[in-house]
């Protein structure tokens, strides 16, 4: 577009296109490649790497000091991801690579692998149609900065590297009941993972290298090294505490690969608030639009507008106010409709409250192409909705609003003169809490990517839960 001409009218359909489709992200990922290949001709280069379609394929380095169950963590994350698991044995053990017999003859001869022939094994390893197309989880690589910095060199860029912590007390103590199937490659420990079967329990053995004192040699080595590996990775690196129970560790792993790191791609805010009266969508939705300039609308606010504004729309729903009935859903889409696609809405972004209220109108919502990209279901009690709405009061001479709980009046005289809003009865917002749960349990399986967050708590915690969803990329759904 020519900037000369701006401002644009943008439709609303681009920037969604863009989101939904991560068009940002696919271009930026294909200009890393083509800055780290630099292939002759760039356009088949471009086109077999959109064929790949691999950008969101697991990438993983998970390191660890000895016994801390790195091998477990990644062999269970490589089996729920259904990646591939690529160790310093694995790579060595290829059958079918020249590369792989001569870091045999190499590591047979001098009991180590050089650096330069490891990041080869592992650059030819990548290159298979196996991990081009599942992915990778790198088990104990790199061990050293030097392994690290050569692996960035060539280009290849873990998205999460997870380093697992304990004590070396509670290490060494580990390492000395570990116990190996000789079949499988499984490791079992004698008193926390021991196997069931008798079959597996009198095949295993006991690996070399864990005595006491060759555990603590080891240990010192990673120390002194980890410290130089970790700087190299600042933005995608997750320390888990190892010194638990291994499943937890390994839900922790697991919640972390699957969450998208944040992306520099443009973002327009178009955001939902869901929750029963009383739930404090409204001042979440204030403080939304004053931080990030969201253009705030209140549906019930737009009709009232409408009616006040004497506009063509407010001659249609002023007979339904006046006879205190629904606006019926289709009255009310072509006043949200009109909002919503002003250019401020369109370039600023929105937060949204008060619609939809069902199904229908959720449907009706997404038809009209105002799909919103981060929706919240504020969670409140019910005995806390009814405590915050049944103890409102109105000063009749001030207008000042007060709460006999959290707001009392400063004096006997204001509060003997204080009003409830008929609305406020107990009995009438039970009725409308249950309106709300009726339809709660339906807009919920339509927007399955909310994130329900619960407002029983001070409001500025609330903002702080939303202003994360809102600015973090939203999590994959754990299956």
């Amino acid at each position: 577009m020519d900037a000369t001409t701006a401002p644009h009218h943008i439709p609303p359909e681009m920037p969604q296109y863009g989101e939904e489709r991560h068009v940002f992200e696919l271009m930026q990922n294909m200009l890393e490649q083509l800055l780290i290949y630099q292939p002759k001709d760039p356009i088949p280069f471009m086109i077999t790497h959109l064929q790949q379609d691999n950008d969101n394929v697991p990438k993983i380095v998970i390191l660890g000091p000895p016994a801390s169950g790195k091998t477990t963590i990644a062999m269970w994350l490589c089996k729920h991801l259904s990646s591939n698991l690529l160790t310093m044995d694995n790579l060595m053990a290829q059958k079918f690579s020249s590369l792989a017999a001569v870091a045999r003859e190499h590591y047979q001869k001098m009991k180590k692998l050089s650096n330069t022939l490891l990041v080869r094994l592992i650059q030819e390893r990548l290159r298979e149609e196996d991990c081009i197309r599942r992915g990778w989880i790198l088990d104990g690589i790199p061990a050293t900065r030097e392994q690290a910095l050569m692996i960035q060199t060539i280009g290849i860029t873990p998205r999460h590297v997870i380093a697992l912590s304990a004590p070396d007390t509670v290490l060494i103590e580990r390492n000395l009941g570990k116990r190996i199937d000789p079949q499988t490659g499984e490791i079992y420990h004698t008193t926390f993972d021991w196997p069931p079967e008798s079959e597996i329990q009198n095949r295993l053995v006991v690996p070399a290298g864990i005595s006491e004192l060759e555990t603590a040699q080891k240990l010192l080595e990673y120390h002194r090294n980890i410290i130089r590996i970790l700087p190299a990775y600042p933005k995608i690196l997750k320390v888990i505490n190892a010194d638990q129970p291994c499943v937890d560790v390994f839900y922790q792993a697991l919640t972390y690969v699957q969450t998208n790191h944040r992306s520099n791609a443009p973002f327009t805010p178009r955001v939902l608030l869901f929750g029963p009266m009383g739930s404090g969508k409204s001042l979440q939705a204030a403080l939304l639009a004053q931080k990030y300039g969201l253009v705030n609308v209140h549906c019930g606010q737009l009709l009232k507008e409408a009616v006040a504004g004497e506009s063509k729309f407010g001659e249609l729903i002023q007979p339904y106010f006046q006879k205190e009935m629904a606006v019926p859903d289709s009255i009310i889409m072509k006043v949200l409709s009109q909002r919503l696609s002003q250019q401020d809405c369109i370039q600023r972004g929105w937060v949204l409250h008060g619609f939809p209220k069902d199904l229908d109108q959720a449907h009706m919502l997404n038809s009209l192409g105002y799909q919103p990209n981060r929706v919240f279901f504020l969670n409140v009690p019910f005995d806390s909705v009814i405590e915050r709405l049944t103890l409102r009061r109105l000063d009749p001479v001030t207008g000042e609003r007060y709460h006999l709980m959290y707001k009392p009046p400063p004096t006997l005289e204001i509060q003997a003169r204080l009003l409830q809003n008929p609305k406020d009865t107990e009995e009438q917002v039970k009725l409308k809490l249950d309106l709300f749960y009726r339809n709660f349990l339906e807009l919920e399986e339509f927007y399955r990517q909310a994130t329900t967050v619960n407002a029983d708590q001070d409001p500025y915690t609330v903002f702080e839960y939303i202003e994360s969803g809102i600015i973090n990329p939203l999590p994959k759904k754990v299956p």
